[in-house]
């Protein structure tokens, strides 16, 4: 694998001061990753994704990094690998895939073997990662297919398309288009360019020219993109309308990805879809656990979400189908608590029984007073009130 080990260097400061302890930090991790078990079928979670989620926790705020643009926490791309829910035979494909544990998540979902794995990486250390990554568990060098290079201005799966899709992109992020790329076969169909400030729906717009007819995908956006106007608002309306790709819109809970506490969602597009008169809304940001400082997705959140999803069912105050109509009545904007009510109607209050209680007291408190002045006049001292 060429270049695998690129960026590793054995003699850096920052794993010891001195040769010693640079010798001795490399035979403590060599002897920790020996006794580790990579095996999919025989761990819990993504061993080496997990190692990597923590070093980013604690490094990544020190080199000016944001740790969502590497790691999936393991319970989210659970739950988008049972979304997408890929068959024997599908290609996965994910254009940030970061160190990989998503496309492995995705896999491990699947009862029959998946096909071929496909990523793209702009970083080049989380790129040599995610290739490690896949050797650990196990999968044969010709079974995957990942680039290093960024994924909206230099795609390198052109031509291609995947029956599985996924991405937890840099929210927000700023990109550089030019003037060919509103000629670009991605973007030129929308009339309009994601802004250079927010490339969220440009990511969009590049899984969804990858996505085969009969393929899902699943990604993960900040709330923004549900109700931003301008050339986002335009984008939004043509994937409804004049597409109809927009299947569901998944709200889910603050604080679940390491270094941003943002409550996030899941976009889920169909190009053939079975329900096309409707798109379901699902709120379930409010089901979670809370550990310490962040939040998780328990495994009954998982599968209500997923119930929730695949059988389109409607619970009051977390799901619904809306009709096309509606949405388009409020001008595309798919703000989920525009369509699910969750508000919690307070306690009516009985406005006689209050008034009866206030006059009660009242008397109590003239009673009270009557007996402190009785007892001041039989000591001899003023009412001190």
């Amino acid at each position: 694998f060429d270049q695998l080990f690129y960026d590793i260097d054995l003699n850096s400061t920052k794993i010891g001061r001195t040769a010693k302890d640079r010798n001795d930090v490399i035979v403590k991790i060599l002897t920790a990753l020996d006794e580790i078990d990579f095996d999919l079928d025989n761990t819990e979670g993504d061993v080496l994704g997990d190692a990597y989620e923590y070093l980013i926790e604690k490094f990544a705020a020190g080199a000016g990094k944001k740790a969502g643009e590497f790691y999936t926490p393991t319970e989210v791309s659970q739950l988008l690998a049972e979304i997408i829910n890929p068959q024997k035979g599908h290609k996965i494909y994910d254009p940030t895939c970061g160190s990989g544990s998503l496309l492995l998540r995705v896999a491990r979902e699947v009862k029959d073997q998946v096909g071929d794995f496909y990523g793209q990486e702009l970083n080049r250390t989380t790129y040599n990662l995610a290739r490690m990554n896949m050797i650990l568990h196990g999968v044969h060098y010709k079974k995957f297919d990942i680039k290093q290079e960024d994924t909206l201005v230099h795609p390198m799966h052109l031509g291609q398309e995947f029956e599985a899709i996924v991405a937890n992109p840099p929210f927000s992020a700023q990109w550089n288009p030019d003037q060919t790329t509103t000629t670009d076969d991605r973007f030129a169909p929308y009339g309009k360019l994601a802004p250079s400030s927010k490339a969220d729906f440009a990511f969009v717009q590049h899984m969804l020219y990858h996505l085969a007819d009969n393929g899902t995908m699943a990604i993960i956006l900040p709330h923004g993109v549900l109700f931003r106007g301008a050339a986002e608002g335009h984008i939004r309306k043509f994937l409804i309308e004049n597409r109809n790709y927009l299947d569901a819109v998944i709200g889910l809970p603050e604080n679940l990805f390491y270094g941003t506490s943002i409550p996030t969602s899941i976009l889920v597009f169909k190009k053939c879809r079975e329900t096309p008169e409707s798109i379901l809304f699902v709120d379930a940001s409010k089901d979670f656990e809370k550990i310490k400082t962040q939040n998780y997705l328990r495994e009954e959140d998982i599968e209500k979400i997923c119930t929730t999803y695949k059988d389109r069912v409607e619970l009051e105050k977390y799901s619904r189908n809306v009709p096309l109509e509606e949405i388009a009545e409020n001008d595309y904007n798919l703000n989920i608590p525009r369509y699910i009510d969750t508000f919690e109607k307070e306690e009516e209050v009985d406005i006689e029984q209050v008034a009866s209680e206030i006059s009660a007291l009242d008397d109590e408190i003239e009673k009270a007073d009557k007996l402190l002045a009785k007892y001041c006049n039989e000591l001899g001292i003023s009412n001190p009130f």
